[in-house]
């Protein structure tokens, strides 16, 4: 299974939360799409690949620029709901209440960890029976991919903060001997 981390956004270019914003990217980011379909192409060559994608315009649009057809969308595959800190940097939210952390702190007016838990969940047990049959690339945002991440690897959400996804990067997940594995993690577009 393929996970690609959207390309480069106005927000996420100077580290503000995006969760239910909708900014375009930028043009950096279109090279880093275009950029990941020669990785993705060099990775697979299987075109019949089931490839789901997050509905957010930075999803779709870095799908497209990287050549994949996108089978499916889900609402399942949207970036974490920031809440009240929605567009703030991580110091602003920082200095509302020091200390705070989305891997460990409550979001007001956001998704708590096991709600994204639970879609992250919804999302491999719909690509779990799919890959029996062919690969699934999936086109999906930042901390949602680190929850996707952990939760493949039978870790709670909270075990994403381990993991980075820069824009436009590739992760690998599979399976040896029946167990789950991280097979390449935040590969740059090349």
């Amino acid at each position: 299974m393929f996970l690609l981390r959207h390309a480069l956004t106005e927000w996420s270019s100077v580290k503000r939360y995006v969760g239910r914003t909708d900014p375009p990217l930028t043009a950096v980011g279109e090279r880093q799409a275009h950029a990941a379909g020669r990785t993705y192409a060099l990775m697979s060559d299987d075109s019949s690949a089931l490839v789901l994608s997050s509905p957010r315009r930075a999803a779709l649009r870095t799908a497209e620029l990287a050549g994949l057809v996108v089978s499916d969308l889900t609402e399942d595959l949207v970036e974490w709901d920031y809440g009240d800190y929605e567009g703030l940097s991580h110091a602003e939210v920082h200095d509302r209440v020091p200390g705070w952390s989305v891997w460990s702190h409550p979001i007001p007016g956001g998704e708590n960890a096991d709600h994204v838990e639970r879609r992250a969940d919804a999302v491999l047990e719909r690509t779990r029976k799919e890959l029996a049959d062919r690969p699934v690339a999936l086109v999906a945002h930042g901390d949602f991919g680190r929850v996707l991440i952990a939760r493949w690897l039978g870790l709670p959400a909270t075990a994403g903060r381990r993991f980075r996804l820069d824009p436009a990067s590739l992760t690998v997940l599979g399976r040896e001997r029946n167990e789950p594995q991280l097979l390449h993690l935040n590969i740059p577009p090349s």
